[in-house]
């Protein structure tokens, strides 16, 4: 076929398509609902992978945490091996540093927080933050956890933590409702009914999805949060991997020195958990493998149904158009001419489908990073190319048996056809 019988073709195409609006219209209803899941749940689900994998950036690429139990969101009740576990000690990280020498530095930190049925509030004159996270931290902490970064003073010094002082790093939403418009650094706070002195103030950080983030928490020394809050035992190690050295083997290092502190028998599992600092990605990735399976089987119903729409169209299309089929093949018109007509009808309807999809699940997805900020969803050229992709194979698939059956008329009977 030529490049002008090609566009001879493609007009006439065109042209059908135009005397029927309304039902090319509807015929490709269940395309743009398919094409529009996919490209609209991509892009949402592309734009927070990206931030999910900032996320992770933040907490450290190379930093690792030694806990009792499992890290992470649970469901339902641990075994009862893991919860009889003894906890981590404070003294776990200095041992640790002095046998461990492929690892970088370890870090000890507890946390007292209202998830844990604990309270905590922090009071300035008449200004009072409740439902704060508070955390004991060594000098090191925020080395490790890079998300713990100043904006305003300093961190816990060795000084601090070697002398129990009574000094405190807030998130900056605690320090803004405190403090209003005045500078936070050198104040006096009542912290939990005890005075502390405010040292610093982290950088802004609301927390993923509208969850506990920087800004809720208040740090004070470890040795001091040991001494204040004896009944907060679940402690957690960080420890964080130097670019040298391969992080399988500084792992079996410290697998290797916790066994030994904690006098696990040889035979015996470890009593403790290490989990790497890209188990929240790891974690999404089960979460967002659900979503795309249940988004797959949504547009392939919507894509069905548009297929099964324009396979019904075409195979009435090919009947009332007998007649002119018989003409065009009386005058020389091949079985390929016929074939190729009724295809890129179908190929047209379901084209424009997509489009209208692409331009959907772009809009939704434009709409969805404008309104909720927290959820960037990100349209890429590689979706796009995919929704087009997806609108013409299902044109070619249901469109070919209409074409085909066109192609193979009798034209002496299309030509007596009423």
């Amino acid at each position: 076929m030529t490049a002008a019988e090609f566009r001879e073709n493609l007009y006439v195409a065109i042209d059908t398509l135009r005397a029927h609006k309304v039902r090319s219209g509807l015929t490709i209803l269940g395309i743009v609902i398919g094409v529009t899941s996919v490209i609209s749940v991509a892009a949402i689900i592309d734009g927070l992978n990206l931030y999910i994998q900032e996320r992770v950036e933040s907490f450290g690429s190379r930093t690792y945490f030694i806990s009792r139990i499992p890290l992470g969101p649970r469901f339902g009740r641990l075994p009862e091996k893991i919860r009889r576990r003894k906890y981590l000690q404070y003294e776990d990280a200095a041992r640790l540093r002095e046998m461990v020498r492929s690892v970088r530095l370890f870090t000890v930190f507890g946390t007292r927080a209202f998830f844990s049925g604990q309270t905590n509030t922090a009071q300035y004159g008449a200004q009072r933050v409740e439902r704060i996270i508070l955390r004991g931290a060594e000098p090191e902490y925020a080395e490790a956890i890079p998300l713990f970064a100043i904006s305003q003073g300093r961190f816990i010094s060795r000084y601090d933590e070697e002398h129990a002082r009574q000094v405190v790093v807030l998130g900056a939403s605690i320090a803004e409702s405190l403090f209003a418009n005045s500078d936070p650094v050198g104040k006096v706070i009542h912290l939990n009914g005890k005075l502390y002195e405010v040292i610093g103030v982290f950088e802004k950080d609301p927390g993923l999805f509208g969850g506990p983030g920087v800004d809720q928490f208040a740090v004070i020394p470890m040795s001091d949060f040991v001494k204040k809050y004896p009944e907060a035992k679940e402690l957690i190690i960080a420890f964080t991997v130097p670019p040298e050295v391969d992080p399988e083997r500084a792992r079996d290092d410290v697998v290797d020195a916790m066994r030994r502190i904690r006098k696990v028998p040889y035979k015996e599992d470890s009593d403790f958990e290490i989990t790497s600092s890209d188990f929240l990605s790891n974690l999404w990735n089960q979460l967002t493998g659900a979503l795309v399976v249940l988004t797959g089987a949504i547009s392939s119903v919507g894509l069905l149904v548009g297929g099964v729409g324009v396979m019904n169209i075409m195979l009435i299309s090919v009947t009332e158009r007998t007649s002119e089929i018989g003409v065009r093949k009386a005058i020389g018109a091949r079985k390929a001419d016929i074939r190729v007509q009724f295809l890129l009808e179908a190929v047209l309807l379901t084209s424009a489908g997509g489009i209208l999809g692409i331009v959907l699940g772009g809009t939704i997805s434009f709409l969805v990073r404008t309104l909720m900020p927290t959820i960037p969803a990100t349209l890429s050229l590689f979706w796009v190319t995919i929704g087009v992709l997806i609108s013409l194979s299902v044109g070619v698939f249901f469109g070919y048996y209409p074409a085909n059956r066109a192609a193979n008329l009798d034209p002496i009977v299309c030509l007596r056809y009423e």
